[in-house]
């Protein structure tokens, strides 16, 4: 790796977070580490940083250890993503995520990066046992795909109605409507779907922290 480049980096994260070395620093437990790392780049030491402080710096700069020593992958992508609300494996849920005020969502650490148009739902119901339980949380991106490319697949969609459930997909009967299928639950026949997104990741209950 290219000392330079890799405090550029780090630097630019700095700089987007308004967060001075000196505190990033300290918050990833690693007191010296982003002036050290200054000193080894004037000095041209190549000993000036390890990965494993890079991984430690990585959630603090809300980024990944990949891209501060390689560059590799979205420079804003980290361990935190926000939960816009719940949503139904069992009875029907109302979220309404894109109405919801700041002041009601909250952010959780997971344990792998993420983009930063992921969003997460906590399961709520059984109908999806044993692939869901309560109080799991998935991982999808804000923007969603067309319901017709999830057909077969498990995803989160929200209905014309207003209801927002984690289903599997397949096509209906009449032109545009949708079945949403449930391990242990009766299918919900001829939705019309307003929004749909595929899974990205499953979060089990009591692996994930409120931040």
């Amino acid at each position: 790796m290219k000392l330079d480049d890799v405090l550029a980096r780090i630097e630019s994260r700095l700089k987007a977070l308004d967060l001075s070395a000196h505190a990033a620093s300290l918050a990833a437990k690693r007191p010296d580490a982003i002036r050290n790392l200054k000193r080894a780049v004037t000095n041209n030491d190549r000993g000036g940083i390890t990965t494993q402080t890079l991984t430690a710096l990585a959630p603090v700069l809300k980024t990944t250890a990949a891209w501060l020593l390689e560059g590799v992958g979205d420079p804003a992508s980290g361990n935190l993503v926000r939960v816009v609300g719940r949503i139904g494996a069992g009875a029907e849920i109302q979220p309404e995520f894109e109405q919801i005020s700041p002041e009601s969502l909250y952010e959780i650490e997971v344990p792998f990066p993420v983009s930063t148009d992921a969003i997460a739902f906590q399961v709520e119901g059984d109908s999806m046992w044993p692939r869901y339980d309560p109080g799991d949380v998935i991982i999808c991106w804000r923007q969603g795909t067309n319901a017709e490319e999830v057909i077969g697949w498990e995803a989160a969609v929200r209905t014309a109605d207003g209801k927002c459930y984690l289903k599997r997909i397949q096509r209906g009967a009449a032109s545009g409507t949708f079945d949403l299928e449930s391990h242990n639950a009766a299918p919900i026949r001829g939705a019309r779907i307003e929004w749909a997104a595929e899974i990205k990741g499953v979060v089990r209950s009591g692996q994930w922290h409120r931040k």
